[in-house]
């Protein structure tokens, strides 16, 4: 019979993240999607041809979709809360198991939709990228998938694909900052409309390919230019060039290079950047660093596979600095880090991180 085991929680000892909050038992973000299963296979020279089979010893799972920021978030000690349709099934069981009881997320306003299979992603990795096939059911009619009444929070993170949401609308108005990115066009079109939900948006945090397409430019320092424009702070994903950012509200510019660091494993990467930048804001820091900070946290991720799982907690980020993986002269760049990791992962524990390993067997 196939189980689903529920890794061991390699996070303890979170603690609460400095910042504003509307009130003071409330979230420091809140989200809204879908979470999916995510199969992923290790360990492949390539992917199979048409009627061959190819077998591999790598098979990993763990939550994905809007799991993947979730989880990086609450890794950092962020105060998380998730609205996310639940499938009845096996898989939807271990994913609300794994997020609520290991990784800490707030499920409160998620559900479980009887009779609805969880939607799975299935990876095949290889090459330092991977390609993927996914199965999302539509959910049942009359399933709105989003809360009629946000809690209140610091900050929430959506996608604008389609539109910014009323909860979204609703917190900002209550002083919570959105935090917005958006996904790959399929039709290729860019449509310009996209760029007027940024009115509602107060962080944008698009890829160089996406943000030059919608913008109609060619760089990603002349994108970066015409969307701060639109929003008060925008930040550019470069990949493995790192990131680049503006402040319109005060002229502030930053660039940060990407973590040296050899990649395992790319999936959720831009999620992990993306729950950094939104620690890095709540914390207070400067823009150079909140850059670095996420850099510093995605470079992390992408050397295990798994989106979500991948993601590092403080544990692992104290420990980062004694493996000698990166120059001394490079991790002086992180040295603010420093005081932002918890007392308890500083010391002899720190370097001995302990990572779930997420499977399916």
């Amino acid at each position: 019979m196939t189980t689903v085991d529920a890794p061991a929680d390699p996070c303890a000892g979170r603690r609460p993240v400095p910042g504003p909050r509307p009130l003071p038992d409330a979230l420091d973000v809140f989200l809204t999607g879908q979470v999916f299963m995510d199969m992923i296979f290790t360990g492949l020279p390539g992917l199979p041809p048409p009627g061959t089979e190819l077998v591999t010893d790598g098979l990993g799972s763990a939550p994905g979709g809007i799991a993947n920021i979730a989880v990086a978030m609450s890794r950092l000690g962020l105060r998380t809360g998730l609205s996310s349709a639940f499938g009845d099934d096996l898989f939807g069981s271990y994913l609300w198991r794994t997020l609520a009881e290991q990784e800490n997320v707030d499920l409160r306003w998620s559900r479980r939709v009887p009779s609805w299979s969880t939607p799975v992603t299935v990876s095949l990795a290889h090459a330092a990228d991977r390609s993927m096939v996914t199965y999302a059911p539509p959910l049942p009619a009359g399933d709105a998938g989003h809360p009629a009444a946000p809690p209140a929070a610091a900050t929430c993170f959506v996608d604008i694909d389609r539109s910014v949401p009323g909860w979204a609308r609703t917190l900002r108005e209550a002083g919570a900052l959105v935090f917005a990115d958006l996904g790959w066009d399929p039709t290729e079109t860019w449509s310009t409309d996209v760029l007027d939900r940024l009115a509602h948006v107060d962080v944008f945090l698009p890829n160089a390919v996406e943000a030059m397409a919608y913008t109609r430019t060619t760089t990603a320092e002349d994108a970066l230019a015409a969307l701060a424009e639109r929003v008060p702070v925008v930040v550019v994903k470069l990949g493995a060039d790192g990131a680049i950012a503006l402040d319109a509200r005060t002229g502030e510019r930053a660039a940060a290079p990407a973590l040296p660091v050899r990649a395992l494993d790319p999936t959720g990467a831009g999620d992990v950047f993306a729950a950094g930048f939104v620690y890095g804001t709540l914390a207070g820091m400067p823009l150079a660093h909140r850059l670095r900070f996420a850099n510093l946290c995605a470079g992390l991720s992408v050397r295990h596979h798994s989106g979500s799982l991948g993601a590092p907690c403080w544990a692992e980020i104290a420990a980062f600095g004694e493996s000698g993986e990166v120059s001394a002269d490079a991790m002086a760049e992180y040295a603010f880090v420093v005081e932002h990791i918890p007392a308890a992962e500083i010391g002899g524990d720190a370097v001995n991180v302990t990572r779930a390993e997420p499977t399916l067997r």
